[in-house]
């Protein structure tokens, strides 16, 4: 027996993989959303040690409970313009694949929002926007009480070059 997919089928089955709950953050004034299964941990801003020679968007590492956990400014990473640190700035502690295995990693973010339980219905592919764009790292746009949130794939948001960057400073 045989089945055979349309092209309906193929966006329906990509559309409902990204489904699920998304912790969602700000950025200036956009809002982003990772998924939650990556999320180990969200705190408050904290003393970052930096870290020399190391690109401006990697702020340094922190001291996460005797481990030592590298932080990323996603507004100065995504090439926005800095600002400054507030009440609502957190580090959002995530889990990614480095080339040594499991890496923990915080995130620097405006604020948190909430968390969102997307449906696959909910969730639209990235426009296309030229072959000089790679939005590699995009999952989707979802749609959500009139608003557009950016879905960011974690795994994807560094650059090869920064996770051995990451890898280094590990060491």
């Amino acid at each position: 027996m045989s089945t055979t997919m349309t092209v309906n089928d193929a966006a329906t089955t990509h559309s409902d993989a990204r489904a699920g709950k998304y912790l969602t953050f700000q950025l200036s004034n956009e809002e982003f959303g990772i998924r939650v299964l990556k999320v180990r941990e969200i705190m408050g801003i904290q003393e970052i040690t930096a870290v020399p020679q190391t690109p401006a968007h990697i702020k340094g590492v922190i001291n996460l409970r005797g481990k030592v956990v590298p932080v990323i400014d996603l507004r100065l990473k995504f090439g926005l313009v800095a600002a400054e640190y507030t009440q609502r700035t957190c580090i959002i502690v995530t889990q990614v694949l480095g080339a040594s295995g499991a890496v923990l990693m915080g995130i620097v973010v405006d604020g948190v929002s909430e968390v969102l339980t997307l449906a696959g219905s909910e969730i639209e592919d990235t426009p296309d926007f030229g072959e000089e764009y790679s939005g590699g790292y995009l999952l989707g746009m979802a749609k959500v009480k009139g608003k557009v949130k950016i879905l960011l794939d974690i795994e994807r948001v560094l650059s090869t070059q920064d996770l051995h960057n990451l890898d280094s400073m590990l060491r």
